[in-house]
């Protein structure tokens, strides 16, 4: 394991797992242990490790085209796009494709600043979006700006929450607002009731186009196709990335189409985008989401789940708080996550932070009932452990 750090930037939290075999919501290391996996691979192992379907649609592709740049047409695009069209939000009619999602969040504003004619845009504090110059603009944490400033000019961030504070800081320069209809990075933040419907309502007033980033709560994350529907909001644009397209990089811009248009021939592209390969997983996610029924099982599961986790909050002070929808779940402690996490490890279990004192949990959405009572019985276990460390009572 220590191998790959002799090579890689030193640029990411590592954990001591040798990941060798993954299927459904389970990871096996190279010694053979096996981990519930409720850190998904930050979201992208979203419709489970080695999807049936996804590993016969890449090995069927695999073996006539892999790459094909989008100067040329394709049938396995054009029947992902199909596929797309069919279970995205009415009016997002036009897709960009791209193979992230910093990169979709990329393409995102400049179709928006392109469009709306504005450079200004207002993000909201606690945001997440990506690390990319762009991206990062838009991101909030001062840890990941900081070493990189002067970034985008124009930026306003805003309180989550508070439409009143986004309608004061629009002026004659804001063209954009972009936020997540769940903050992920920031701790499973939930937006309370009827906030994207007053910031979409701004947004219609003001003239302002709205960017939803669903890279993470969106594709049946929450227990609805959109997270945008559980407040029954749609955006003018929405990005997509992580598990679209079952583990394969693939990112994603929908807009309407009279924002797409905006856009002249060459002022956006990118070469590996919509590539056979991963339109042919992505193809074979929607059906995994849609024929299989994963969004209902996010929402079934997801919601034994949480109140799983509720039982533990009642047992254990550690917690302070448990927040989420459906397979977006986070646990707030009264303390640093760390040890928590290499306990669970330890135990089987393999969950994400989020902030030093959140357990973040995306598990893929194959998974049953019995597998979050097993990872609910772990959690329980490391808990206690963490208590007694800290004489907690």
């Amino acid at each position: 394991m220590n191998g790959e750090d002799q090579y890689l930037a030193n640029l990411y939290q590592r954990f001591p797992v040798e990941a060798e075999k993954g299927k459904g919501a389970r990871l096996w290391d190279a010694s053979g242990r096996e981990f519930i996996d409720c850190m998904g691979g930050y979201g992208v192992a979203l419709v489970g490790h080695c999807n049936d379907r996804v590993v016969q649609a890449v090995r069927a592709q695999a073996e006539k085209l892999i790459t094909c740049h989008m100067s040329l047409y394709n049938r396995s695009r054009l029947e992902f796009l199909q596929k797309m069209a069919s279970i995205s939000p009415k009016g997002l009619t036009k897709l960009f494709f791209s193979n992230s999602g910093a990169e979709a969040i990329e393409a995102a504003l400049k179709f928006a600043r392109k469009y709306s004619g504005k450079p200004g845009v207002i993000a909201m504090n606690g945001a997440y979006h990506g690390k990319t110059f762009g991206a990062l603009s838009v991101t909030y944490n001062e840890k990941y700006r900081k070493s990189f400033m002067p970034l985008l000019e124009g930026v306003k961030f805003v309180p989550y929450g508070d439409s009143s504070k986004l309608e004061g800081a629009i002026d004659d320069t804001i063209g954009t607002v972009i936020l997540e209809p769940i903050q992920g990075e920031t701790g499973i933040i939930v937006p309370p009731d009827g906030f994207l419907q007053q910031v979409r309502e701004v947004c219609d007033r003001r003239n302002i186009v709205l960017v939803f980033d669903e890279i993470q709560a969106g594709l049946g994350r929450t227990g609805r196709m959109w997270a945008g529907q559980n407040w029954n909001t749609t955006p003018d644009i929405m990005c997509l990335a992580k598990g679209i397209a079952g583990g394969v990089p693939m990112g994603l811009t929908l807009a309407k189409p009279e924002i797409m248009d905006a856009m002249k021939l060459g002022e956006h592209s990118s070469t590996f985008a919509g590539n056979p390969l991963a339109c042919a997983a992505g193809s074979a996610t929607i059906d995994a989401l849609t024929k299989d029924k994963l969004v209902e099982n996010a929402a079934s599961t997801g919601r034994a789940f949480k109140e799983g986790l509720l039982r533990l909050k009642d047992k254990h002070k550690i917690i302070r708080d448990v927040r989420g929808l459906g397979m977006m779940l986070g646990v707030e402690l009264r303390f640093e996550v760390k040890d928590v996490l290499l306990d669970g490890i330890n135990n089987g279990l393999l969950m994400l932070y989020s902030g030093r004192n959140i357990i973040r949990l995306l598990p893929p959405l194959v998974m049953d009932e019995a597998t979050v009572a097993r990872a609910l019985e772990i959690m329980d276990t490391v808990l206690t452990g963490e208590e007694r460390r800290r004489n907690v009572s």
